[in-house]
């Protein structure tokens, strides 16, 4: 695509505009009065001068002559048209050319100028076409900013996403809260959205919030606003996200950082719907969806007095489990270009694809920052690329991890899952039942895992 007219001339940069016309005379006023309105101009004599340096420049508007010594407008048009569909075009056309003028607006010009060329008119239709040109791209934004927030949360095939999908849409229109467990990167505020669009509360506001690092008195704030003067610098009444999500849906990224003084106020919104603004007697009621989530594993956090038991067991009512990339190598080649089709949309690119040694490098490395390692990998590679095709040397990542560390990682992975069964088990006092719902897997699963890992298990 051609550069970011918004720059413009209040910008980085004034718009390039391409003077394509053989009259040396003709592109030379038109190119003083551009200049002097405040664009760069270039100019050309010919088809063949034009492709050269719409190639090398990319002018944000091309204006050319009905009929040129080597073609005519239609011809250039359609190999403007090869490397930049969206850069815009404007005709110059005398009386007799007027019929070509009009099939070139069938090709894709904008719009065409009788000769001789009238200075204010031409002005304002330079203006007016690149304009337009502006508000198509902005929009392009927009739909590209929409289709990633409406990411699908479930791309690939394999068995483990496959799982995920099924249980969430179950689950997508309860107003029971929801907590998503994930390593970092696996997309769990994707997963959020997509509950949120296809739940009952699809109508109303979705808001999210990363509880990570926050101090106590700003996420009180954000949570549950303050009056004016509740503290100091507290110089007007704000609302807090509780109110604005009324009826809606809040999502809570990393509800393990929550400051334990936070959180008996953040139940008593799930269990009585009320709340009051810091520095307010007042109650208010309101009534959201709650989808937490956290890389964190809450009951070991609870186990340390670092969150609280009655508010984990408030929210992990369902718990829904992304499978970490690794788990499942299978997704790894189709999810990469699903991302690289995103990627090169929003870069304005033409397709992009992946070398036969690229696909097989992707498939064969570990991904510890999981899906949005992937994606950043595959956006340095398009941007670094020149052509369509992305090599393995452009990727840019270290290799898979030899076998020896594979199988210690491997090994590391069993211990944990046997861990967090046996911590499960002892919270919810031996009680198989509970222990799965907490875990997010069927009883029949948990039993098979604590015949594999050898786990006594005894009621208390």
């Amino acid at each position: 695509m051609s550069g970011d007219l918004e720059a413009g001339r209040d910008g980085a940069r004034a718009p390039r505009v391409l003077l394509v016309d053989a009259d040396a005379a003709l592109r030379e006023s038109l190119q003083r009065v551009l200049q002097i309105d405040g664009y760069e101009a270039a100019e050309a004599a010919s088809s063949r001068v034009a492709l050269e340096s719409f190639r090398a420049a990319r002018p944000d508007l091309t204006v050319l002559a009905a009929q040129l010594p080597d073609g005519s407008a239609i011809d250039l048009l359609r190999e403007l048209r090869k490397i930049d569909p969206a850069s815009p075009c404007i005709v110059l056309a005398r009386y007799e050319d007027l019929e070509l003028a009009a099939l070139a607006l069938q090709e894709g010009a904008e719009q065409f100028l009788t000769k001789p060329v009238q200075i204010p008119a031409f002005l304002l239709v330079v203006d007016r076409v690149l304009d337009n040109a502006r508000n198509r791209r902005r929009a392009l934004r927009e739909e590209t900013r929409s289709a990633r927030e409406r990411i699908d949360p479930f791309r690939g095939t394999g068995h483990a996403i496959r799982l995920l999908a099924e249980r969430a849409r179950r689950v997508a229109d309860a107003s029971a809260p929801i907590l998503i467990h994930g390593e970092t990167g696996t997309g769990k505020g994707i997963l959020a959205a997509w509950l949120h669009r296809n739940g009952s509360r699809s109508e109303e506001c979705f808001l999210d919030l990363n509880c990570a690092g926050l101090s106590p008195e700003f996420l009180e704030s954000e949570l549950f606003g303050h009056e004016k003067g509740a503290f100091t610098g507290a110089v007007a009444a704000k609302l807090g996200l509780l109110e604005v999500a009324h009826r809606g849906t809040l999502f809570l990224d990393e509800i393990g950082d929550v400051p334990l003084s936070v959180q008996p106020k953040l139940l008593k919104v799930l269990e009585e719907k009320k709340f009051r603004r810091l520095g307010d007697v007042r109650e208010r009621q309101v009534d959201i969806r709650l989808i937490a989530a956290s890389h964190e594993n809450l009951a070991a956090l609870v186990e340390k007095k670092r969150f609280r038991a009655d508010l984990y067991f408030r929210i992990n009512t369902v718990v829904l489990e992304i499978p970490p990339l690794r788990e499942r190598p299978e997704d790894v080649p189709d999810l990469a270009l699903s991302l690289l089709e995103d990627i090169g949309r929003e870069l304005g690119r033409d397709p992009l694809r992946l070398a036969p040694a690229s696909v097989e490098r992707l498939a064969a490395y570990a991904w510890p920052g999981n899906v949005r390692e992937l994606r950043n990998v595959l956006e340095r590679a398009a941007l670094l690329s020149h052509g369509g095709e992305i090599g393995a040397a452009e990727l840019g990542f270290e290799a898979p991890a030899t076998p020896d560390r594979a199988a210690r990682q491997d090994l590391s992975l069993l211990e944990t899952e046997k861990d967090l069964i046996r911590r499960a088990l002892r919270v919810e006092g031996g009680r198989v039942e509970k222990a799965a719902h907490s875990l997010g897997i069927s009883r029949s699963s948990l039993y098979q895992k604590i015949r594999k890992y050898g786990l006594a298990v005894s009621r208390s």
